[in-house]
């Protein structure tokens, strides 16, 4: 048999160390830093040919940046997007919905509708209500297939930009139904039978409980959809309607300067983007609250936790030095 083992004394415990003396060994990133610098050399040399190519003409960009016609052109072109996107989402949402209901006939009609105009180019779609006169010269209010109460002149009620707005809103309809039945469908379905259980009428479960939480999904395409609509209204320059694209085409047509006319409606189109673009963002962030503990940071907030992020690193002391 084996000796009984004796009790060894414990051996002593290592000195603690305390987290602030360890020292952390950077990771390095060679070739970030190389591909960083490459793309900062193609930014300068962009913005150096931006600057000194005499071909840019800035200053007959200056002229008519803020030319009277110009900006009456541009807020034509916010009043097209503007009723365009209200239109549009407001038939949208009842294209949503009837492709979400029991009723057989509403699924058809909505589905048939989608499908149509999303198959038929938006310009013709535009040409054919700028030529709507030509089926149908008047139009009337009655009882179908019966009497008529009022009637009127097409040629006098459907201008070139009501038959715009037709034409951009029914066909933004197409596309913002999806993207809200999307965000519908895409609501857990037991909050729905909860609310069901609950004996909350169905208006009210849409409007409190669906509506809030399909925003999340909804919002981020909502967005692209309208800024694709403010950049798409320069098809409307087919109906000789004087938004920006169409009156920059006029004035370079006259004076021979492309390039700075296209500057000019490009640099609008960027500014208003842009600003459509904080919206989408403040919007997002409003119906972000209850999803998550923290709302996300604004950019303001971004930039400032990188500066102070930055300013800490540059002027914080070495770990574990001594005074």
């Amino acid at each position: 048999m084996s000796a009984p083992t004796r009790n060894r004394p414990a051996s002593p415990a290592p000195d603690t160390v305390d987290d602030a003396d360890l020292v952390v060994a950077r990771t390095r990133h060679p070739w970030r830093w190389v591909i960083s610098l490459a793309v900062l050399v193609v930014v300068a040399q962009f913005l150096h040919g931006l600057a000194t190519n005499p071909g840019w003409d800035w200053s007959t960009f200056a002229r008519y940046f803020t030319a009277e016609s110009v900006l009456a052109a541009l807020w034509m072109t916010v009043k097209l997007t503007l009723w365009g996107s209200v239109l549009g989402f407001a038939l949208g949402v009842l294209l949503a919905v009837s492709r979400l209901s029991n009723n057989p006939v509403l699924q058809v009609i909505s589905w048939t509708y989608i499908w149509a105009f999303r198959s038929i180019p938006l310009i013709v779609q535009l040409l054919f209500w700028f030529n709507i006169a030509y089926l149908y010269q008047t139009l009337s209010l009655g009882i179908p297939f019966g009497p008529s109460f009022f009637e009127f002149d097409v040629t006098g009620v459907i201008s070139g930009f009501t038959a715009a707005v037709i034409g951009l809103a029914l066909h933004q309809a197409a596309y913002s139904a999806e993207i809200i039945r999307a965000g519908i469908i895409s609501v857990d379905h037991g909050q729905i039978e909860a609310a069901n259980a609950l004996g909350i009428p169905r208006h009210r479960q849409f409007v409190r409980i669906v509506l809030p939480q399909a925003m999340r999904a909804i919002l981020p395409n909502a967005a692209n959809e309208v800024i694709s609509l403010f950049k798409g209204t320069s098809i409307v320059s087919t109906m000789a309607i004087a938004e920006l694209f169409y009156q920059v085409q006029v004035i370079f047509g006259r004076n021979g300067r492309v390039v700075p006319l296209l500057m000019v409606a490009t640099v609008w189109y960027i500014l208003l983007t842009t600003v459509l673009s904080i919206v989408q963002h403040y919007v997002e962030r409003h119906y972000a609250r209850g999803s998550a503990r923290a709302l996300p940071p604004t950019p303001r907030q971004k930039l400032l936790a990188k500066y102070r992020e930055i300013r800490d690193t540059g002027i914080g002391a070495p770990r574990g030095a001594t005074t």
